[in-house]
């Protein structure tokens, strides 16, 4: 039967390994016939099965938790919890250390982690980052194996990969193909892509699976949400402080069309080339300035401005940067320091039942409501779980505009599901969609 093969697209891990270390032989162990069955029986082990509990939370009244009155004040059933299965990969064997996606634990009440062995453990989340689609887990590190990190900066196209999935827990799925192509933007509504295309099939239940290299290293993450390659930082914020906390850096761009190219006198190239600056902003502070053209950050190209605006949105707060930027022809480096993003009050507070665990307020300028900022929000919560931060400024909910807490509600009451809410994030707009 003519093999059918399935597009997959998979999250770009940042690795900062070397490949000077000896892979795994494919080879079979009598020498004669090649395999990858030697691989796989070493790194299989850290690949394991996800299963998450969600929904079918109580009434908030702990009076309604009591039958008796849930009859009596004729208060619907609680909706039943639903049980959803992805995959992980065990990444630290020693704190037990597990990723897998944001989209697979969102809304989880419980998660259980099955391993190849069939042992099962209970998961702590440690954070989950919408943006990119990561999450980190924890278990109890008994005996674990671990994937090492390969680095996909060096992948190419035609690169042998293999994707590994663990679905329901009860057997591992393996396929093979090769890298189709690399550095595709376009899928992430949250802003921050960067992914891998190959023709290897995806198995239901493979999301938070591992795609490995023939040396057996780890280089991506089965998803249709991408990061950048710098997923360590992400690990390590996730570990640190529960979310990813992204700084300022206070200036915008736009890819280097062959219209703006040939305006500025260059040949059209990669590179993103910087329209707007802030007052006082990182970017002012360190001397960049309005068609400024950025062809790399820390030693690594800039393709255009998506490229640059992931880059941007996982450098830690305080950390320097350097940018390499084309001026007038000439080229030049620029260090930019990071800052916390800017303060800002909101006047009043108030829930959103249809944002159930966020509180938010008006964000004033001139004595003017102009967007609805998010005061609080409860981890753990809906709202905390479908990627909402205090700090987030609402513009718009499914592509129209809200200027105030009256305009965001009603807008959320009027629209059907799904709800599209469009943030403003320090620096940069994403998308949120919230399904249920």
């Amino acid at each position: 039967m003519k093999r059918q093969w399935f597009w997959m697209v998979v999250w770009l891990l940042a690795l900062g390994m070397g490949h000077s270390r000896a892979g795994i032989p494919p080879v079979a162990a009598d020498g004669q016939v090649p395999s990858l069955a030697p691989l796989l029986q070493q790194v299989t082990p850290a690949v394991v099965n996800i299963a998450v509990l969600a929904g079918g939370t109580e009434s908030e009244n702990p009076m309604m938790r009591d039958p008796f009155f849930r009859r009596f004040f004729g208060a619907p059933e609680p909706a039943r919890p639903q049980v959803s299965a992805g995959s992980g990969v065990i990444v630290d064997a020693k704190n037990g250390y597990v990723i897998t996606n944001h989209h697979v634990i969102k809304n989880a009440r419980e998660v259980l982690v099955t391993t190849k062995d069939r042992r099962q453990f209970q998961a702590r989340v440690l954070g989950s980052d919408a943006g990119t689609d990561i999450a980190l887990l924890q278990i109890d590190p008994q005996n674990l194996v671990a994937l090492r990190f390969g680095d996909s900066d060096a992948l190419s196209v035609g690169d042998y990969v293999l994707a590994i999935g663990n679905p329901f827990g009860i057997g591992q799925t393996v396929t093979s193909g090769i890298v189709s192509a690399l550095g595709r933007f376009g899928i992430n509504t949250e802003g921050y892509e960067d992914f891998i295309q190959t023709d290897a099939s995806i198995n239901p239940g493979n999301s938070g699976g591992a795609l490995i290299n023939l040396k057996g290293e780890l280089i991506g993450i089965n998803t249709a949400i991408i990061g950048s390659n710098m997923a360590q930082k992400v690990v390590a914020q996730l570990a640190r402080f529960g979310e990813m906390r992204r700084g300022r850096f206070g200036a915008t761009a736009q890819d280097v069309t062959p219209d703006i190219a040939q305006a500025l006198g260059v040949t059209p190239y990669d590179g993103a080339v910087i329209v707007d600056i802030a007052k006082d902003a990182p970017a002012e502070k360190a001397g960049l300035r309005r068609n400024d053209i950025v062809t790399a950050m820390n030693g690594r190209p800039v393709r255009g401005s998506g490229d640059l605006r992931n880059q941007m949105g996982l450098v830690a707060v305080g950390d320097t940067v350097e940018l390499r930027v084309l001026r007038d022809g000439k080229s030049m480096l620029l260090r930019v320091t990071i800052e916390p993003a800017r303060a800002t009050a909101a006047t009043g507070r108030q829930t959103v039942p249809e944002l159930s665990g966020a509180r938010v307020g008006n964000l004033e300028r001139g004595g003017r409501a102009e967007a609805v900022m998010v005061v609080e929000v409860d981890r753990g919560s809906p709202a905390w779980n479908h990627g909402l931060r205090p700090g987030d400024l609402i513009i718009g909910v499914n592509r129209r505009k809200v200027r105030d807490t009256n305009e965001l509600l009603a807008q959320l009451r009027s629209v059907e599901r799904p709800l599209v809410l469009n943030l403003l994030r320090g620096d940069f707009g994403i998308t949120l969609v919230i399904r249920n």
